[in-house]
């Protein structure tokens, strides 16, 4: 095999990679996502007066890597306007947001 086409293949190979690494960070952030919905859910957190604490912060400043992802997915869900945090620090769901986010699936599906 040519060294030019090795190159080539070896590139395809790297880029596939990459991606498909890219696409399983997005489906752990998407799963931790779902799991804090869900118990903001159970906890019928949907106004600050039921607000509940969840970690936003990393347990352990030491241990960096891809295991630290709820936080994470808490700060997408809050730009996304799904949680708010409350000003005691509690987080919360908004119930209408989270409507929207749910219509706007299932018209995709």
């Amino acid at each position: 095999m040519p060294v030019v086409l090795q190159i080539i293949v070896l590139a395809a190979v790297f880029v596939a990679i990459v991606v498909l690494f890219l696409y399983m960070g997005g489906l752990a952030v998407r799963r931790a996502s779902l799991q804090i919905i869900a118990e903001l859910e159970e906890a019928r957190a949907f106004k600050e007066s039921r607000a509940i604490k969840i970690q936003d912060e990393r347990k352990n400043f030491f241990r960096v890597g891809t295991k630290n992802i709820r936080p994470r997915a808490l700060n997408l869900l809050i730009v996304d306007g799904l949680v708010i945090k409350a000003n005691n620090g509690k987080y919360y769901l908004d119930k209408e947001k989270l409507a929207q986010a749910t219509e706007q699936l299932k018209s995709q599906s």
